[in-house]
């Protein structure tokens, strides 16, 4: 009989527990997913880490990389399971959001997107390319979804605006993000060093685009106070517990603004003087936001934000005896090819 493989026991160990917890006491066990995307380097794993009450320092996460936790909502209930994925490499690995995103997860699926406050050049192409990779991906899900389950489907979008109010004026002018979406803006501590106008600006512009998708927008650092105000909101999202009301729309504190509970007339307009607004040639409201926002920090050029695709050859991964074998391997792998090559022409000139 051969041997099991390492995942079939991790298999059977899961399925083992998950009986054993809720075995003759006839209550489902909750089952929710949680999918980090954001700024490389920007601190998901950190937030995944302190969600979870893990007290373990965070590592570089390399493209696509999934943990779980477990949380009981009562006392002698059995545990929920929250499913947690985080994507590396920024906006360089975009191919991998299809991975988790799946017909089968999307009804209890929630996004969380951390933008790096430090690095506004890099903010709004960051912003916009997980977004629109994401979103892209998820009603490609619904529209399958509706082929076989039109219900389901349905109850997905109604669901999502459901977090607004039904005589909030803005209903009619927004674009809900087709599932629950929380925007997590990261290292407060330096942002908040910025000069006002710069904070004014990115402030605005991260409220405009939150509400606009119906998303949640809170701002965080390595302060203790503010990283259990976001656990909070992790927590709410991967297991249900205690959704907060609060808000904070004081640029000169970190905002915390729960979905829903803005509007675009606390928002206002952009932050540009009246008779400059006209010189902004826009097709619509996000993208006279971006040419805004993108005047006052311009984006890199494409070469500079051109990603690594290939991990391998990321130097935040380097390791110098694994790089010298590669190289080895390479230049063995080529030396093979040309061989076999030489050797193809010759049988060719044979026959």
């Amino acid at each position: 009989m051969p041997s099991e493989t390492l995942w079939e026991i991790a298999k059977a160990e899961v399925e083992k527990r998950e009986s054993n917890g809720s075995e003759g006491d006839g209550v489902e066990i909750g089952e929710k997913s949680v999918f980090f995307l954001g700024s490389k380097n920007g601190g998901k794993t950190t937030i995944i880490l302190r969600s979870l009450d893990r007290d373990e320092p965070p590592k570089p996460t390399l493209a696509l990389e999934y943990t779980y936790g477990r949380k009981a909502k009562g006392h002698n209930t059995p545990k929920d399971i929250a499913h947690f994925w985080e994507l590396g490499g920024g906006t360089s690995l975009l191919d991998l959001i299809s991975i988790p995103i799946t017909s089968d997860t999307l009804r209890t699926f929630s996004i969380v997107l951390v933008l790096d406050l430090s690095k506004p050049n890099d903010l709004w192409s960051t912003m916009e390319n997980l977004l629109q990779a994401t979103k892209s991906h998820v009603d490609k899900v619904i529209m399958k979804l509706g082929k076989t389950d039109s219900t389901a489907a349905s109850e997905m979008r109604q669901k999502i605006r459901s977090n607004m109010q039904k005589d909030h004026p803005d209903r009619e002018l927004i674009d809900p993000f087709p599932i629950p979406l929380v925007i997590i803006g990261s290292k407060y501590d330096i942002f908040q060093d910025f000069d006002s106008e710069k904070r004014k600006v990115i402030c605005k512009t991260l409220r405009f685009v939150a509400h606009y998708y119906g998303a949640s927008l809170m701002f965080t650092s390595k302060s203790e106070a503010l990283l259990l105000k976001i656990r909070g909101v992790i927590n709410q999202l991967a297991f249900g517990i205690g959704k907060s009301k609060s808000i904070c729309v004081d640029q000169n504190k970190p905002l915390f603004i729960t979905a829903g509970l803005d509007s675009l007339s606390n928002i206002g307009s952009p932050p540009v003087p009246d008779n400059d607004i006209g010189k902004f040639h826009a097709r619509s409201p996000m993208e006279l936001w971006k040419k805004v926002y993108e005047k006052l920090f311009p984006p890199k050029s494409t070469d500079t934000l051109k990603d690594i695709k290939d991990p391998a050859k990321d130097p935040q991964y380097a390791e110098s005896e694994v790089d010298e074998m590669r190289i080895q391997k390479d230049q063995e792998l080529e030396q093979y090819k040309r061989s076999s090559s030489k050797s193809w022409k010759q049988i060719e000139l044979d026959s």
